[in-house]
């Protein structure tokens, strides 16, 4: 499959989240810009900095009509976990089964110390409020990720 790039049509999505609620794509669309990043592991290095980056920024993202969702295998216990120890103030989403990181390219071969394993790779797309990607990053630095979606939108 081809990676998606800015101008398609974001694929649609549900997947439980931490709030305890079910987040559809079609519910924001024609009302707000979602951010959608897909991030390895909650707790890890990289993914902290990323989300504390997305914690830090979320306000004035918010301030711009949009909406910001963190997607991992996780489970919504370790989201939760992840959520109270950071002071999160966005939903995390649980993309157990990795069909919608499929979708968008974010789940694919990798590779740790010369094993090779799949898993999640760190992606970020912006929707806009009709359905296309506005904006795609395939490689993403998790330092100040935040601020610089921030930019964008």
């Amino acid at each position: 499959m081809a990676e998606l790039k800015a101008g398609d049509t974001a694929p649609d999505f549900v997947l439980p989240a931490s709030t305890g609620e079910t987040i559809n794509l079609k519910d924001y669309l024609g009302v707000k810009k979602v951010v959608l990043y897909f991030y390895p592991k909650d707790d890890t290095p990289g993914c902290t900095r990323e989300a504390c980056s997305f914690r830090d920024a979320f306000a004035d993202i918010q301030k711009k009509d949009t909406v910001v969702f963190g997607v991992s295998a996780d489970d919504l216990k370790a989201h939760e976990k992840f959520i109270n120890k950071y002071a999160l103030n966005f939903p995390l989403l649980s993309d157990a089964d990795h069909k919608v990181a499929e979708a968008y390219g974010a789940w694919g071969e990798k590779s740790m110390y010369g094993k090779k394993y799949f898993g999640m790779i760190r992606k970020t797309f912006i929707i806009g409020v009709d359905g296309k990607l506005e904006h795609v990053f395939h490689k993403v630095s998790p330092a100040g990720h935040g601020e610089e979606i921030l930019q964008l939108i």
